[in-house]
């Protein structure tokens, strides 16, 4: 499903104290407010009232068809008067989907003149919700709490960015990932524990052998290619001659989006180690099929495929990007401190600075011929870069803050795409807390995706996260992870 595709449900609170013609309006007023929201053009879901809730049963019953509606990826709920919590409790510990609480009010502001019993009684959001609260409180429900008025723009990006996560979190209960092969020989950081992601992530994590992949790509037809390959003049310039390589990359994509669509998968992974009957490693083809939202993994690296796809999701519709990265080396010339991300083939076009350029050079690894692979430099930015990570028992979150540069330097060698940042809160302290926390050399970077939506999909997700920023500080991160793994171990 597309991000438009998804809706949210607003469930108002509320009770019978106050009677019919005070109901009435809190209905009106519930239905207006999601109006409007849907409306202000802020938001990258819909917004649905589905009912002012007055009873245990209402909550139960609206909770239990949220739970069973794809199109539900989240509820919303707010109480314009007091809405007594007992009753909130069977829904609560029922609700499968994520939960945000909008504490606000219908009114901005208090009405000097207007403002009696009547408009009391009508107007007891900040009663409510502070009832409703304790209740999620008591119950150790994961949340999401915005409070603020429901028209102003730091509300509205707020909830929207919330929905986003929300949105990854469905995303994510469907996904499936295809493995081309299995991981690169040795590689500590790719293994992992796919019952438990499943359990607790949703994906479906399977292996599907390369000479399968050869024989579809084998069936693959000249016409299927050649219309490739005009989509790859539209996208890209080409700086190669070499077009019958150019052309082997396009069969290779074909192949590997047949069979990706046939099993319902929106990730992949592969590596150089397994490449049985293939005369190139593919490079364009993946960086391609990134393009158009599938979640790619070098070295079978089967947890950032997974992750590169759900930001991707999460971020559709907006224009920053989101790619497979790898940290490769660093500038540590003081006061120029950068990382420079790239990979030997696949990172994403849509990070790119200016139009890619199809280029072909060898590789110098997988004892292959020399593939194509889109050249180019990622833009400025500020952005994020994450990495999901298995500590045996549960699986941890890692978050930092970086901001992309222009590269310093042009780098006319390099034949592959590449990024350069400034890490948080600067380079050396920022490695030293990725490497104490165990964060892998594979991530995904994302312009578009924020620290606040990570963690909020972590919330969800019911898994540790951490998060690099300007104000970490290597003493800091130690202690919050020692409390953390305490934490982690009882629950």
């Amino acid at each position: 499903m597309s991000m438009k595709q998804y809706e949210f449900w607003f469930v108002v609170g509320s009770q019978f104290l106050y009677g019919p013609e005070v109901l009435q309006t809190v209905a009106q007023r519930a239905q207006e407010m999601a109006d409007w929201m849907n409306a202000s053009g802020k938001l990258p879901c819909k917004v649905v009232y589905k009912v002012t809730a007055k009873t245990q049963r209402e909550i139960a019953d609206v909770v239990r068809a949220a739970n069973y509606e794809p199109a539900c990826a989240g509820v919303i709920t707010w109480c314009h008067t007091f809405s007594p919590s007992k009753m909130w409790i069977n829904g609560f510990v029922d609700l499968q989907k994520p939960y945000c609480h909008l504490a606000t009010q219908y009114n901005r502001e208090i009405p000097n003149e207007e403002i009696d019993m009547d408009f009391m009684n009508l107007n007891q959001a900040a009663h409510g919700d502070r009832e409703h609260g304790f209740i999620a409180a008591r119950l150790r429900m994961p949340r999401k709490v915005i409070a603020g008025y429901w028209q102003d723009e730091g509300v509205l990006r707020r909830l929207g960015d919330w929905m986003r996560a929300a949105v990854g979190v469905a995303f994510s209960k469907g996904l499936k990932v295809m493995r081309f092969g299995d991981n690169m020989r040795e590689v500590a950081v790719t293994e992992g524990d796919k019952v438990e992601v499943q359990a607790k992530l949703g994906w479906q994590v399977n292996t599907w052998p390369v000479g399968k992949l050869v024989e579809t790509m084998d069936a693959v037809t000249e016409a299927e290619i050649d219309a490739l390959m005009d989509e790859y003049r539209k996208a890209y310039d080409f700086a190669t001659d070499d077009l019958e390589t150019v052309r082997y990359q396009a069969r290779e994509e074909i192949a590997m989006k047949k069979m990706l669509d046939a099993e319902g998968c929106m990730a992949f992974s592969n590596t150089f180690q397994d490449l049985y009957g293939m005369k190139q490693l593919p490079g364009l083809a993946s960086q391609h099929l990134m393009a158009q939202g599938y979640g790619y993994g070098g070295e079978g690296d089967w947890k950032v495929a997974a992750m590169t796809a759900i930001l991707k999701a999460m971020s559709e519709g907006q224009t920053g990007g989101t790619a497979f990265m790898e940290d490769y080396t660093y500038h540590l010339v003081p006061g120029q401190e950068y990382s420079l991300g790239a990979h030997m083939l696949e990172v994403c076009p849509s990070v790119a600075a200016q139009r890619p350029r199809i280029e072909v050079h060898p590789l110098g690894i997988g004892d292959r011929e020399d593939p194509a692979r889109l050249v180019f430099e990622g833009h400025a930015g500020k952005a994020i870069v994450v990495s999901l990570i298995d500590m045996g028992g549960r699986l941890r979150l890692i978050c930092q803050d970086i901001e992309c540069v222009k590269p310093i330097m042009d780098m006319p060698n390099l034949p592959v795409a590449r990024v350069m940042w400034r890490a948080m809160p600067d380079l050396t302290t920022g490695l030293e807390c990725w490497i104490t926390a165990g964060g892998a050399h594979h991530t995904v970077l994302s312009y578009d995706v924020t620290a606040e939506q990570m963690r909020d999909w972590a919330r969800m997700m019911d898994i540790e996260f951490v998060h690099i920023g300007k104000d970490t500080t290597v003493e800091g991160l130690e202690h919050d992870l020692f409390l953390s793994d305490i934490a982690w171990k009882l629950k």
